[in-house]
């Protein structure tokens, strides 16, 4: 069962903060900066608030504040120096410690500051592709060291997905300005890592496309329904999991004779799996290494 992080140990506080555990040690020793609990074997436990105050520590000691000084000084001081560093510093310096510390206090509203600040300086392919992405690769190095629990990755995600979901709504009220073709977006069955696919709906409907987006996990024999229209049909895919390298020949074969019959479709793919797909044949079945190449070709 998955139970909510509350106590972190000592390497757990260094994978999220960026600080050696052998520094924190120091701190700890020489300074006084956290009072750990610890357990019958004397192995050192902090809690949120401990997490939370180093990582507001990493921040100033990364930018140039001896360690000696920020000892010296009380919580709400340290906190107010971190906000005028940020309020200084580019979006990708501080933005991706925010997102990690609302995670971890499972704060929407420091998520939803966070993201309204950032929407003011960059567009939201910019925030996606320049935060996000990293931001995302960096939670499955936290989830696989047991620094964060899956609720926190699930909080996190679920708000971005929301974020997302917006901003297409408000997209979509307006009429799609490009009619040469309108693109399906679905994720083969039994994939249900849809946060790239809804990122590229997003950008495909800011370019004034019609989108029709589908989700997680569609068997190619639904998609035949498409077949029967008289526009330009492009399906739009993220292989992240499945299907997996033993099955990608099979599966495009399959996906050729079912729906590609229409000879103004095409299949677009891209995800971790694409790496493994053969040159294909047909020349309307493209492939992208990213998706920062497949908006690219928009």
């Amino acid at each position: 069962m998955d139970r909510v992080k509350t106590s972190f140990s000592i390497k757990n506080l260094e994978h999220l903060s960026g600080i050696k555990a052998h520094t924190i040690r120091i701190w700890e020793k020489r300074y006084g900066l956290f009072e750990p609990e610890r357990t019958e074997t004397n192995i050192r436990l902090y809690n949120l608030e401990s997490l939370q105050k180093l990582l507001n520590v990493s921040m100033l000691y990364k930018n140039g504040f001896k360690i000696s000084k920020i000892a010296k000084m009380e919580s709400n001081e340290i906190n107010d120096k971190v906000h005028n560093i940020t309020l200084q510093k580019s979006p990708y310096d501080w933005s991706l410690g925010l997102f990690k510390l609302s995670m971890i206090n499972f704060d929407q509203r420091l998520f939803t500051n966070t993201f309204e600040e950032l929407l003011e300086k960059m567009s939201f392919g910019e925030i996606f592709q320049s935060i996000f992405t990293p931001l995302m690769i960096e939670l499955g190095v936290l989830w696989q060291t047991n620094s964060i629990s899956p609720s926190h990755e699930h909080f996190i995600t679920s708000l971005i997905k929301q974020k997302i979901h917006s901003l297409c709504e408000k997209l979509q009220e307006k009429q799609p300005q490009r009619t040469e073709a309108t693109f399906v977006l679905y994720l083969p069955d039994n994939e249900i890592h849809e946060l790239g696919l809804l990122y590229l709906n997003h950008e495909i409907l800011e370019r004034g496309y019609k989108t029709i987006f589908l989700g997680q996990s569609v068997p190619t024999a639904s998609l035949s329904n498409f077949q029967e229209k008289s526009e330009k049909m492009i399906f739009v895919s993220c292989f992240t999991i499945e299907p997996n390298q033993d099955r990608i020949r099979e599966y495009l074969h399959e996906f050729e004779t079912e729906i590609l019959s229409n000879e103004s479709s095409e299949l677009w793919v891209t995800g971790y799996q694409a790496q493994f797909l053969p040159n294909p044949n047909n020349q309307r079945i493209r492939i992208f290494e990213t998706s920062a190449e497949l908006v690219r070709a928009l």
